[in-house]
Parts: structure tokens; C-alpha cells; sequence
């Protein structure tokens, strides 16, 4: 079972988890990743950030992502949601949800995942900074950790 949103609703941890965790018996184990929008970025206090998405592509993407995940470790279900829309510092943004037998595969799954949705799932994102705005782009940490993974 895989599961990719991007919403501009809040989600739930707990219900997306509990929903994991009731797909398969075969599961030992759920790892879990919840980001929040931060209060500051480059040394810049950050009132608020602006998430667009390119709708059925981004999806897509994260899609491929997770599959890929799938192929490389034994995982019986993911979930990713992403938000989109303006969030502010304390906000859930992304939640990635890996469910396996074992949790050696789960946790590098998980990170597997937000690895590349960092680098390879089309959002873009503008904060707010008193009272400029600034679009991000992706840092360079983004691309170095998803190089560890070693695709070509």
C-alpha cells in the first residue's frame, strides 16, 4: 500500500500511523518523519512559508520515489503527505510514514524518502522574512545526502 497526498490541510500522525500499522500483520515496525515550518532560516527570522506544487506531477514524483524505496528494502506500505498553501512556524509540513517487517529497512526507507523529496518532488517554496519574501531553492546538504544513495 502506498499513500501520496499533497494537501493544504493539517494531518493527523497518529490516525496516518494507526492506519499503517493496520494494513498487514506481516508488520514488526513503523518509522515515522514529521517536519515542522522553523521560526528562522539563514540566520533570518521566517514568519511564514508559501508552498506550491505542480498538481499530478509532484505526485507522481513522490510516487516514483517511494517505489523506488520499495525496491531497494522490504517495506509493506508508505505513506507521504505534503502540505501546500501558507504555513507558519510550528506547522506540520511533510509526513513520511515507512511500515517493514524489520526496522533496519524501515528507517533507511524513510530517510531514502525524505532524501529525495527534497531534491526530486517539484514544490516551490517562498518564506516570508519581515517583511521581504525570498523563494528557496534547494541546498546543496539536500543534494549531498541524496548522493549517499548512490543513483545515477
Amino acid at each position: 500500500m502506498i499513500k501520496v497526498v499533497v494537501q493544504s490541510d493539517d494531518f493527523d500522525s497518529s490516525i496516518e500511523t494507526h492506519a499503517l500499522s493496520a494494513s498487514s500483520k506481516g508488520i514488526g515496525g513503523i518509522v515515522s518523519f514529521t517536519g515542522f515550518v522553523r521560526n528562522i532560516n539563514q540566520d533570518d527570522p521566517v514568519s511564514s512559508l508559501f508552498l506550491e506544487h505542480y498538481p499530478g506531477m509532484t505526485e507522481q514524483q513522490i510516487k516514483e520515489i517511494v517505489t523506488e524505496a520499495i525496491k531497494r528494502w522490504e517495506v509493506v506500505a508508505a505513506t507521504v503527505i505534503h502540505r501546500i498553501g501558507e504555513l507558519y512556524p510550528g506547522d506540520q509540513i511533510v509526513f513520511v510514514a515507512v511500515a517493514s517487517p524489520h526496522r533496519g529497512d524501515a528507517f533507511a526507507a524513510s530517510e531514502y524518502i525524505i532524501d529525495f523529496l527534497k531534491t526530486k518532488a517539484t514544490f516551490w517554496k517562498r518564506e516570508k522574512v519581515g517583511t521581504a519574501s525570498r523563494w528557496l531553492d534547494s541546498r546543496q546538504s539536500d543534494f549531498d545526502a541524496a548522493a549517499r544513495w548512490d543513483i545515477k
